[in-house]
């Protein structure tokens, strides 16, 4: 199962106002495990970069002026996340700069039903407490100590590593269960059962922790429910 964990920053809060993207980062994970691949781009907004913004990412005009626009790296940013899952920290606001983005340059709009929000995990996980990234990396004990200013890519690390925290850990489906195929006409799945030991192993009880240990019991007297197994 492949998932991509994204993150934008943007010049403010509204893409029909005249807000547009600056960065995307981007960070693959399959079966719930980083592979290393990523995909990080910066994007001339084509307009001004308000104070409030730039106080956030830290994206400024002279920065920005001489990278891409949207349309030069759509292509390749959609090839990218492909059909993909989107994990995303409150996934309505980047998808709707995203399908913004896309739509303006006459691709197809993501469906919203391709997000996966960790903030509507975390606040049904947690309700009633803070849940902002910065909020979660504290809960979760992720160092976060890079994070001066907001940075897509560096947003997305840190938010793949959150996401497999709240689903259950970093492997919450070690598939113990299944057998993987080795080869390509092998697809029948096996059940895994545990196995005795060969040879059981010794105890680690010493004859002093013993004696102590049946002393205790017989101090509960012949009625106790320890009496029944010792």
């Amino acid at each position: 199962m492949r998932e991509i964990v994204l993150d934008t920053e943007t010049t403010g809060f509204d893409p029909q106002s005249g807000d547009r993207i600056v960065e995307i980062g981007a960070v693959e994970l399959n079966r719930h495990v980083p592979t290393g691949r990523t995909y990080h781009q910066y994007i001339n907004p084509e307009r001004s970069m308000p104070q409030e913004a730039f106080e956030v990412h830290g994206l400024g005009d002279d920065f920005l002026r001489d990278k891409p626009v949207f349309k030069e790296i759509a292509k390749d940013f959609v090839q990218f996340i492909g059909d993909a899952k989107l994990v995303i920290h409150n996934a309505a606001f980047d998808m709707k700069f995203i399908n913004a983005e896309l739509g303006w340059v006459g691709l197809q709009a993501l469906p919203w039903e391709r997000a996966i929000d960790t903030l509507e995990i975390a606040r049904r996980k947690f309700p009633g407490s803070p849940a902002s990234l910065d909020a979660l990396c504290r809960r979760y004990g992720i160092d976060n100590s890079s994070r001066t200013l907001h940075g897509a890519l560096l947003d997305s690390e840190i938010l793949a590593e959150v996401y497999l925290e709240l689903i259950g850990g970093r492997q919450p489906d070690f598939a113990l269960g299944v057998v993987e195929p080795t080869g390509p006409s092998e697809t029948k799945t096996e059940t895994w059962r545990p196995t005795s030991r060969e040879v059981i192993l010794p105890s680690r009880l010493s004859d002093r922790e013993k004696q102590a240990h049946d002393a205790f019991v017989s101090a509960m007297g012949e009625n106790s429910l320890w009496s029944r197994f010792s």
